[in-house]
């Protein structure tokens, strides 16, 4: 199978999946001029293995490239990932 990356805009999150199987999921809420990640998820069978680090960074390479959005990490994982990450600070809200 291949793993595939989207945005699923209708539910407010970005998923990856195998096939047809969920592996993680960012959902997050928009304002107009910042997006909150509101919840980071990975299916329990596949933890362990750094794929939410590997959806977190897709939804944040995302908003970088298609928006001129801030980040609003509400999600704890999030908030980790942005600290293991500084030189993606810049597009957090302040």
């Amino acid at each position: 199978m291949t793993r595939e990356f989207a945005n699923e805009n209708d539910a407010n999150r970005y998923v990856l999946r195998d096939g047809d199987t969920l592996l993680a999921t960012v959902d997050y809420a928009s304002n107009g001029h910042a997006v909150s990640f509101t919840r980071a998820f990975t299916n329990p069978q596949f933890r362990g293995q750094g794929i939410a680090a590997q959806i977190v960074e897709y939804a944040v390479d995302d908003v970088e490239s298609s928006s001129d959005l801030r980040i609003i990490p509400m999600c704890w994982y999030v908030g980790e990932w942005f600290d293991k990450h500084p030189e993606r600070a810049g597009l957090l809200s302040r």
